[in-house]
C-alpha cells in the first residue's frame, strides 16, 4: 500500500501544513534557522501529520485547529528525535547526517529543547490547553517507557507484561495522541476523542509490534538497518520474549547468555532468529500485531462511510503488511 493513496483525501491539507509549519519554526537565530531548515528539509512519510487530518475529517471538518493540533504533535515527534539521536549517539537519520553528527551534542539537545518549547507556545498561544493536555501526557508515557525498558534491560528481565507497558508509551501514546487531537479539533466531543484515541492506540501497539517483527524477518537493504541489529543492541521484544517463555530451559539459558555477551557475530544472530521462528514468536508476535489492527478497525466501524475512514483502514493494512 502507498501512503500516497492514503494520504490522496488530505494531499491539500498537508501541503498547506507544510507552509504553515515552516513558518511556525521561523526564528531571529541564524544558526538555530539553518538547523530548523535542515530539519524540515528531510521530513519523512508525515505520518503524524495524515493521522492529525484523517482523524479530524472522520469526525467532522479539518480545520485551523487541525493544522495547530498537527503542528505540536509533529514538533514534539521532532523534538524527541533529535534528543534519541545524541542518546543513541547516531550519526544517520533518514539517510542524512543527524543533528548531533552534522553540529554537535551540545546544539542538538538545545534544538531539542526549542522544538519541545516551541509547541507548548504553539498550544499557549492559541489558547488549546486542550490539546497540551494530550501531548503533556504523551511525553510523559514516554519519558517513562523509556526508562522502564533502561531499569528492565539491565537485569534482562522483561515480560510480555512489560512489554506492553514499554510500547504503549514509546511508540502508542503519541499515535494515540495524534488521533485524539484530530478529534478534538473539530469541536472537543468527548466520545470522539475517546473513540480516536482508542483507535490511535490498538494501530500504535500494532505498528510498534510489526516494527520489532522486522528484526526476526525483513530484509537489511528494506528496513535500513542490518537484520538482527535489535539483538546486537540487547533489545528484548515480543518474538523473543514469546520464544524464551516457550522454550526448554537449558536453550532458554543460552539465548540469554549468548544476547547478553552483546558480542553476536553472524552465526549467533542465524541461531537466534531461527530460534525465535521455530518456537513461534514470529508467528505470535503476527498474530498480537493483527489483534490490535482488527480492534483499531472495530473502533472504525462506529462511523459511517467516507474517504477518511477508508483511509483510515487502509492505514491499518498497511500498518500490518508493511515490510520496511
Amino acid at each position: 500500500m502507498d501512503l500516497k493513496i492514503i494520504s490522496k483525501p488530505i494531499v491539500k491539507d498537508l501541503e498547506s501544513f507544510n507552509v504553515y509549519f515552516k513558518e511556525v519554526m521561523k526564528t531571529d537565530v541564524a544558526l538555530l534557522n539553518i538547523v530548523l531548515k535542515y530539519i524540515t528539509n528531510k521530513k519523512g512519510k508525515q505520518i503524524r501529520p495524515v493521522l492529525v487530518f484523517l482523524s479530524a475529517g472522520l469526525c467532522g471538518e479539518i480545520n485551523h485547529r487541525s493544522h495547530i493540533g498537527a503542528a505540536m504533535i509533529e514538533l514534539l515527534h521532532t523534538a524527541t528525535l533529535v534528543h534519541d539521536d545524541v542518546v543513541d549517539k547516531a550519526t544517520v537519520r533518514r539517510g542524512v547526517a543527524s543533528i548531533n553528527a552534522e553540529w554537535n551534542n551540545k546544539i542538538a539537545v538545545l534544538v531539542g529543547d526549542f522544538l519541545l518549547s516551541k509547541g507548548l507556545q504553539v498550544s499557549a498561544n492559541n489558547d488549546e490547553f486542550s490539546f497540551l493536555k494530550v501531548t503533556s501526557r504523551a511525553v510523559q508515557l514516554m519519558s517513562e517507557s523509556e526508562l522502564l525498558a533502561i531499569d528492565k534491560a539491565r537485569s534482562f528481565m522483561i515480560d510480555e507484561e512489560t512489554y506492553f507497558d514499554i510500547i504503549n508509551g514509546k511508540t502508542a501514546s503519541l499515535i494515540s495522541s495524534c488521533c485524539e487531537i484530530g478529534a478534538l479539533s473539530t469541536g472537543n466531543n468527548k466520545d470522539d476523542a475517546e473513540n480516536l484515541r482508542e483507535f490511535g492506540t490498538n494501530l500504535g501497539l500494532a505498528f510498534q509490534i510489526r516494527d520489532d517483527l522486522l528484526d526476526y524477518i525483513s530484509k537489511s537493504s528494506l528496513i535500513g538497518k542490518p537484520v538482527g541489529n535489535d539483538l546486537k543492541e540487547k533489545k528484548i521484544t515480543l518474538p523473543l520474549i514469546y520464544a524464551l517463555q516457550h522454550a526448554e530451559k537449558s536453550q532458554q539459558k543460552e539465548i540469554i547468555k549468548l544476547v547478553k555477551n552483546g558480542k553476536l557475530e553472524k552465526k549467533d544472530i542465524n541461531y537466534i532468529l531461527d530460534f525465535v521462528k521455530e518456537v513461534g514468536g514470529v508467528k505470535y508476535a503476527q498474530d498480537k500485531a493483527r489483534e490490535y489492527c482488527d480492534k483499531a478497525k472495530k473502533v472504525l466501524s462506529k462511523y459511517p462511510e467516507s474517504e477518511y475512514k477508508t483511509s483510515l483502514e487502509k492505514l491499518t493494512d498497511f500498518v500490518i503488511d508493511r515490510i520496511s
